[in-house]
């Protein structure tokens, strides 16, 4: 009996998704000209976790942006100190690199879920994102913060996030959850919260790692997609495990034109500058500006 239910809750939510997934325009609907993407990279990725030397780097490679982290314990998250953000701005402005996004990687070492400091980070992480201008803010799951099959983890998670989604919709800034979860779990946390402004930050190789058929979740989970990380483990975009084109193609049935970050991709031995710019190459082929 108890399978039956869960089934059927399955069966109506799908439903659900399906049907806006439907009412969605696609691609080249307004007035015909289809808008294209901006690709960016985790500063993390480039040499420059919580350093203004991303930008630097990511004008080397190419980029439209990069995706900003908070900071870390060390600097105590010092992209909320205003000096810092018009250091950023400057460099922004030096090189024309925009900033694509905010990201708390420092969460998978100390976690949302159960460490009460984190509670002061994400509040504060939507002041800064509204400050630089940036209209999604990376909460990370992984390592210590791991929430699969962690139920009093998820519990709490979602009780911080309803106390902090008021002040992301006020701010029109969005939570994006990356996590190791499948979609329907991201769902189940995200219909708890009950925020407009709280969505899945979808990752390509980690959903991929996990057995997620990424081509099926990515249009179930519809306008509940924020951002996502186009990445790849140990391998050039392309060339590895994940289909990029069958991206584009889940992509474009929800209407999605938002950053794409650029994540991982470096093969074994290889070369970062030299993979970010194979990686940029290649993608823009199928995501062009």
């Amino acid at each position: 009996m108890e399978e039956w239910k869960i089934s059927r809750r399955q069966v109506i939510r799908d439903l659900t998704f399906l049907a806006a997934a439907a009412s969605l325009p696609l691609p080249g609907d307004a007035g015909g000209k289809e808008k294209g993407f901006k690709i960016g990279a985790c500063d993390w990725s480039i040499g420059g976790n919580s350093k203004i030397d991303a930008l630097y780097t990511a004008k080397r490679i190419g980029l439209d942006g990069v995706q900003l982290s908070l900071g870390t314990v060390a600097n105590d998250m010092h992209l909320r100190k205003p000096e810092i953000q018009n250091a950023y701005r400057e460099a922004s402005k030096a090189t024309g690199v925009k900033f694509g996004g905010l990201a708390i990687g420092e969460l998978n070492n100390v976690p949302y879920k159960s460490d009460p400091r984190t509670e002061e980070w994400v509040s504060d992480s939507i002041d800064v994102a509204k400050a630089m201008g940036c209209k999604v803010i990376l909460l990370a799951f992984f390592g210590k913060g791991d929430l699969k099959n962690d139920a009093l983890g998820q519990r709490e998670v979602v009780r911080r996030l309803k106390q902090v989604a008021p002040k992301a919709e006020a701010a029109d800034v969005c939570l994006g959850i990356e996590s190791w979860l499948s979609a329907e779990e991201h769902m189940d946390i995200i219909q708890a919260v009950g925020s407009s402004h709280l969505k899945v930050y979808y990752d390509v190789a980690n959903s991929t790692k996990m057995g997620y058929d990424i081509y099926r979740e990515i249009p179930w989970l519809n306008q509940h997609i924020c951002e996502v990380h186009m990445k790849e483990n140990e391998a050039l975009l392309g060339q590895g495990v994940v289909d990029f084109r069958r991206v584009r193609r889940a992509l474009d049935q929800i209407g999605y034109r938002g950053w794409i970050h650029i994540e991982g991709a470096v093969p074994k031995g290889g070369e970062m500058l030299e993979s970010y710019i194979a990686n940029l190459h290649y993608l823009r082929q199928l995501f062009p500006a």
